[in-house]
């Protein structure tokens, strides 16, 4: 066995792995970004590398810098977590030929099943069932169109080289062919560097279904049983389970079979995934989709039923071990599912959020697991991908087990940025979730009719009273009056919140709410709604039902949460608000300037337009980068642009970066060119 292990990842992956090389007492090294200095991963390890700056191709994704830093540290083997690097095979080969094991396939497994043309073409000759399709290198639109008609639609085009789904586009009739293979080749390019495209059956209801792996160097290949991964939203995993409660034992013992014939067709070694389509219609009916040469995000699920430590496996396996384990001795019990948490918006389109943890509570429990890069304070960068952590809950039934994931999300507090536990609440309280009645598509036709929380009175008087208790006990009332109660002295009190609500499509950028909150000490009037409050030192009752809310402060912004449910309220100060009410009085009846408002954490990559240059309704004003999706913040009405970024610059989430001024009629040089130019765009 090796004494010294290089992890080449990051976040809740390193950890993981970090977690069991702990437990088998190898020394453990962690390399970081200058993004992740500070990051949970690198205080875990035994020591830790610097490898280079924030951006991933010049750190994470440099296979010259993670070579050197196990060549410099003494590392025996590397072991690349998931993404990055995990399924590259010039990395396993520069590993190689610096003598350094790594943790993962053969050469020849990874370059056959990197490429999802070449991967079909061979495990169908090995006598697994695949989808129809057409999957030859090199074909133009024109040929690609020709094969669809063949195939019969609807089809769905995947890049070859692809992978998480990116660039896949279902196509229902022919007409949409042509624009639908435009965008497929774009995405391929720009996500892989080649734009080969394949063509498939689209299954009616799919199912995705995934088999675990384990292979040794001495020719034994078993498989862990399925796991289920049809909770999807655009193709990404969001909840995963094991086993499924499609399959029968019948076809669990087929599916797992293929898989053990596909790992043997490639003489695969250590923990792999293969994945495959079944239709909900008819779930005996199984068809090869590709193989994952690394181990899963999901992987958990599979150890909690299984009692394996798949990360343990695949050291054993890396330092020529023989697999102990024999297929009739494997055993599924009870039932394990999984939520990924990640630092999103589900309300504003996913876009991803960045932020500091000021607040962190972490669900602990019977059944619960946790794998979390998350800790107080720490920086969530805009560079990576934006999973947090995974909540992961077993029990003896799968009703059980759905429950106390739930529980577990709802006891989950994070303050500090936008995440996604209140969605994984929501989607989990689904009838169709609980009953197993799974495909594919179910969030895309579920999402629209999910209601997000906003703030409500309820949630107003909650933080106005955490408000008035906190500066009570910064003023020190609890030392200098003994016996004092909150509710004892009436001391009128105005607040004014304000928050950013999305009302509209998916994206767009939200608008301002405010309210005011009267306080007294015993009651909040907020619109028409009166409130009887209550609060001490440890709890807040609101017309006597105390609830578990959850408080943060940082400057101007008080977070609040609930049950997974957490929002930024501004607090608008008494100076400022006297501000907007005199600058409201100057402007008189005339139309108040837009103002946009930056919709995610990020930098800002391009000002297309100047400050006080005459602009029309939909130009472009300002694009921002973050977690690499872009958004283009652009002009609701004409008129002159106030711009108040500049290029390089980061902003918060729900910055003003730019508003436009209304043209006013008084300049009828200026009307005129403003319209002048609208009408030219």
């Amino acid at each position: 066995m090796f004494n010294s292990v290089l992890v080449a990842n990051r976040g809740e992956i390193a950890c993981r792995v970090i977690r069991t090389l702990r437990a088998m007492g190898i020394r453990s090294i962690a390399v970081y970004s200058d993004a992740d200095r500070n990051s949970r991963h690198v205080s875990e390890a035994d020591e830790a590398i610097r490898i280079g700056p924030a951006i991933a191709s010049q750190s994470y994704l440099s296979i010259p810098a993670v070579v050197q830093a196990a060549k410099d540290s003494g590392a025996q083997a590397v072991h690349p977590g998931y993404g990055f690097l995990s399924e590259n095979a010039e990395f396993a080969r520069a590993c190689k030929e610096a003598g350094i094991v790594f943790i993962g396939p053969g050469l020849e497994a990874l370059a056959v099943m990197g490429d999802k043309i070449r991967a079909k073409e061979h495990v169908a000759a090995a006598g697994v069932p695949t989808i129809r399709g057409v999957n030859s290198p090199g074909m133009t639109d024109l040929q690609l169109a020709k094969a669809a008609e063949e195939i019969g639609f609807p089809i769905l085009i995947k890049p070859s080289a692809g992978g998480g789904g990116k660039g896949m586009v279902p196509v229902y009739k022919a007409a949409e062919l042509p624009e639908a293979l435009a965008t497929a080749r774009r995405v391929a390019k720009s996500s892989f560097g080649d734009d080969t495209l394949l063509l498939e059956r689209l299954v009616a209801r799919p199912r995705h279904i995934e088999v675990q792996l384990l292979a040794d160097a001495h020719g034994n290949v078993i498989h862990l049983g399925e796991r289920e991964c049809s909770l999807q939203r655009r193709h990404q995993k969001v909840i995963e389970e094991a086993p499924s409660v499609l399959l029968s034992p019948k076809t669990r013992a087929r599916i797992g079979e293929a898989a053990c014939t596909v790992a043997r067709s490639v003489s695969y070694l250590g923990a792999g995934t293969v994945e495959f389509l079944v239709s909900a219609e008819s779930p005996d009916e199984f068809f090869f989709m590709e193989m994952n040469t690394r181990l899963q995000v999901e992987h958990p699920v599979t150890e909690m039923v299984t009692g394996l430590d798949l990360v343990e496996w695949q050291l054993k396996v890396a330092a020529g071990e023989v697999l102990t384990i024999a297929q009739e001795d494997l055993r599924l019990e009870g039932h394990a599912i999984e939520a990924r948490v990640y630092a999103e918006d589900p309300e504003r389109g996913f876009l991803p959020s960045t932020g500091r943890v000021l607040k962190l509570h972490e669900p602990r429990g019977e059944g619960i697991r946790l794998d979390s890069s998350l800790m107080p304070n720490l920086e969530i960068p805009a560079d990576y991908d934006p999973m947090l952590a995974k909540v992961i809950a077993w029990a003896p039934t799968r009703e059980l087990a759905v429950s106390r994931l739930g529980t577990a999300i709802s006891e989950f507090t994070i303050l500090g940025l936008r995440t996604n536990l209140e969605y994984l609440n929501l989607l989990l309280e689904d009838q169709d979730v609980r009953e197993g009645n799974l495909d594919t598509d179910l969030i895309e036709r579920k999402l629209p009719g999910f209601s997000f929380r906003h703030p409500d009175p309820e949630l107003l008087a909650a933080a106005a009273a955490w408000l008035s208790l906190t500066e009570q006990q910064s003023a020190g009332a609890w030392t200098s009056n003994p016996g004092w109660r909150f509710g004892g002295v009436r001391v009128p009190t105005r607040r004014l919140f304000e928050w950013a609500q999305v009302d509209a499509a998916e994206g767009e950028t939200s608008t301002r709410r405010s309210t005011e909150v009267y306080f007294d000490g015993e009651t909040c009037t907020i619109d028409d709604s009166v409130l009887k409050i209550r609060a001490t030192a440890g709890e807040i009752e609101i017309d006597g039902i105390t609830r578990n809310w959850q408080f943060e402060r940082e400057a101007d912004t008080l977070w609040v949460g609930l049950e997974g449910f957490s929002i930024p309220l501004t607090i608008v100060s008494r100076s400022e608000s006297v501000r907007r009410a005199l600058h409201e009085l100057q402007r008189g009846d005339g139309p108040a300037s837009p103002e946009l408002r930056s919709p995610m954490p990020g930098t800002v990559v391009s000002v297309p337009v100047s400050d006080g240059e005459l602009v029309a309704a939909g130009e472009a004003l300002v694009v921002i980068e973050a977690m690499k999706m872009e958004h283009k913040l652009v002009a609701p009405i004409p008129g002159i642009a106030r711009i108040r970024v500049k290029v390089g610059e980061l902003v918060k989430l729900d910055e003003i970066v730019a508003s436009v001024e209304t043209i006013e009629p008084a300049d009828p040089s200026a009307t005129a060119n403003g319209a002048a130019k609208c009408l030219s765009r």
